[in-house]
């Protein structure tokens, strides 16, 4: 018993019995990392596509914006089991799939278009590596190179298909970006694009 516990239970015992016992709970919370990993991506992570013309917008089609590409890099002390997997901080303004990223709304709540975040050209320590995602929580995992909100996002090396633990990694992140149909979107004053999301790491 330390000493702390000791002299809890001497006050217990002095407390005079008029007085009627009560208790609050006090939690102790925090978490040890194998080794920190920071997460940084090329360019401050930010995307411009500049001004468009409502004219230069399909009518009734998605209109497919230039392809862009920025690079991510993961820092780690040492080789260290890890996930990536994106915050949408657009959530719910996606007009395309459930797992692409929203660009935000219109002025009248009309969803702009989406984007998808793939990635290419994984390196891991020096070495070409492989992108696997799982869509249960890490039990199990495919070939795929998506990074979005609705997996977590892990690398391999070859055709495994477990994560390996890591110290440097690199890939390019392309951005592959639609703007809904003109036709469902009210643009009679300027609307930007506010696409916003947030990749993070977390250690397995």
């Amino acid at each position: 018993m330390n000493a702390l516990a000791s002299r809890l239970m001497l006050m217990l015992l002095f407390t005079p019995p008029a007085f009627a016992a009560s208790t609050t709970d006090l939690t102790v919370k925090g978490s040890i990392t194998p080794s920190a990993c920071a997460p940084l991506v090329s360019g401050g992570g930010v995307i411009e596509f500049g001004k468009m013309s409502a004219k230069s917008l399909n009518a009734e089609q998605h209109t497919v914006l230039p392809n862009q590409s920025m690079q991510l890099s993961v820092r780690c002390e040492g080789p260290t089991f890890f996930t990536l997997n994106t915050i949408d901080n657009r959530t719910g303004s996606s007009a395309n799939h459930d797992h692409w990223h929203g660009l935000g709304m219109t002025p009248n709540d009309e969803k702009l278009g989406g984007t998808a975040f793939h990635l290419y050209t994984p390196v891991a320590d020096g070495i070409a590596a492989t992108i696997i995602t799982s869509s249960d929580g890490g039990v199990t995992w495919e070939p795929t190179n998506q990074l979005n909100h609705m997996k977590l996002t892990a690398v391999a090396i070859g055709d495994q298909r477990l994560p390996i633990a890591v110290r440097d990694f690199d890939a390019e992140i392309r951005l592959y970006t639609h703007v809904a149909p003109a036709d469902t979107l009210t643009l009679l004053d300027e609307v930007p694009i506010d696409g916003h999301a947030t990749v993070q790491l977390k250690y397995l």
